[in-house]
Formats: C-alpha cells, structure tokens, sequence
C-alpha cells in the first residue's frame, strides 16, 4: 500500500483541509473495478494503472510524488470525463 502514499501527504492535507475532498473523490475515481471482490478489499486502483498514472504525472515511475503535485493532478482528474 505504500505505492499508493506520498511523502508528506498527511502534513500537506492537514494544512490545506480544503484539498482533502478533492484527492479523496479523485482517489474515488481512479479505484479499480470490483475492488471488493479481491484483497485488500479497498478500492485502490491497480497497480499497472497507478504505474501509468504515475508515469503520465512525473514522466517516470519510482519516483515520489510531491503531495502539492498529487493535488494538482487530482484537481486535473476531475475536470475529466468520466469513462466508465
């Protein structure tokens, strides 16, 4: 599950509370399909997908994810369509 946390994240939303709905519903998004049906039974997205993510955002994987960048990007992923 550390994939899924960025460094400072927890500091950033406790200091910006008004970014908390914001990466939640994007998180809400971006949940894989039929996450309830296979450990851990929490609607993270997969795991080649958050690597694709991730790579779109930093133009790399591996790297950490600045958490006033995590909140842009999911600022960014609202705008968007829904294609599901």
């Amino acid at each position: 599950m550390r994939k899924y946390w960025t460094k400072g994240l927890a500091r950033h939303l406790l200091l910006h509370p008004g970014s908390v709905p914001v990466v939640l519903r994007a998180a809400w998004r971006l949940r894989r399909a039929n996450w309830w049906k296979q450990p851990p039974f929490l609607p993270l997205p997969g795991g080649s997908y958050w690597n694709f993510r991730m790579n779109t955002v930093l133009g790399k994987s591996g790297k950490d994810l600045e958490p006033r960048l995590l909140v842009e990007a999911a600022q960014w992923a609202l705008r968007q369509p829904v294609g599901r």
